[in-house]
């Protein structure tokens, strides 16, 4: 994926997670938290023996989902850790 599509759909991932996880974060924290939580989610599902979702795709909802699901399991965590809400 490029990088300015990984900005865009991490930035629209992480958005979405921050709006479901309700959590407050700015701009720059939700494309983190949406490019990293894709690359966190489908570490995880190689671990479990899945393939690779995001190969080869240059702006797909695949990523998308992905990075979603990735940076909601990453707000959980982190809050799991804290032991408070962000």
């Amino acid at each position: 994926m490029g990088w300015l599509a990984a900005i865009i759909i991490g930035g629209i991932a992480g958005w979405l997670a921050e709006q479901v996880m309700k959590s407050n974060m700015g701009l720059f924290l939700n494309i983190i938290l949406g490019i990293v939580g894709a690359v966190f989610l489908n570490f995880l599902l190689g671990i479990l023996g899945a393939t690779d979702l995001q190969a080869g795709a240059s702006f797909s909802i695949q990523y998308l989902i992905v990075g979603f699901i990735g940076a909601c399991l990453l707000i959980f965590l982190f809050r799991a850790v804290r032991g408070r809400r962000v």
